[in-house]
């Protein structure tokens, strides 16, 4: 989805969270827990948070330095927390919640070959969960991943992103089911 985002707008750039543990390493930046920490002690984090045995973090200073370079972030997020604790960076931000059902979702961990695949079913589990917990969240734009393909998705956010599509309450309940 990110790279067709920057397929249709070059400046729409993955923020590469700081990332200390085990597991994949592409999009990330790598450091230490002990960094990660110390950063959150300084307040220099807008969210931070813990899966797959790893530790993950999304800073100011990187946020800062995409936004000054005239790039736009596109953050990937799991929790409703994290969507909501980026907002305390000054930027008019749109929230676009991209779902599909667990089927979907085991399919597409197979087709990949991910290797943790229980560890990921787990997670949705637990991200419907956090969905229903937050079902009053507003989000600028909601997106069944199974119903368009990544071209169409991007076009619809790019378009939300353009048009500045305000966020407001959706039907959760009925989405995740």
């Amino acid at each position: 989805m990110t790279a067709e985002l920057s397929r249709l707008r070059p400046e729409f750039t993955l923020f590469q969270r700081l990332k200390a543990g085990p597991g994949r390493t592409t999009g990330y930046r790598l450091t230490t827990a002990d960094h990660i920490y110390k950063l959150s002690q300084a307040g220099e984090l807008l969210y931070r948070n813990a899966r797959y045995d790893a530790e993950y973090a999304i800073d100011r200073r990187g946020v800062a330095e995409l936004v000054e370079s005239g790039r736009t972030p596109v953050l990937h997020m799991g929790q409703v927390a994290g969507a909501t604790a980026v907002g305390a960076y000054p930027i008019r931000w749109v929230k676009v919640l991209l779902w599909c059902p667990l089927s979907v979702t085991e399919e597409r961990c197979q087709g990949r070959g991910d290797k943790d695949l229980e560890a990921r079913l787990k997670v949705w589990h637990e991200t419907r969960h956090d969905l229903l917990d937050h079902a009053d969240e507003p989000w600028s734009l909601i997106i069944e991943t199974q119903h368009f393909p990544p071209p169409e998705a991007a076009q619809a956010i790019k378009e939300a992103v353009m048009t500045g599509v305000s966020a407001e309450v959706h039907d959760i309940r009925k989405l995740v089911g």
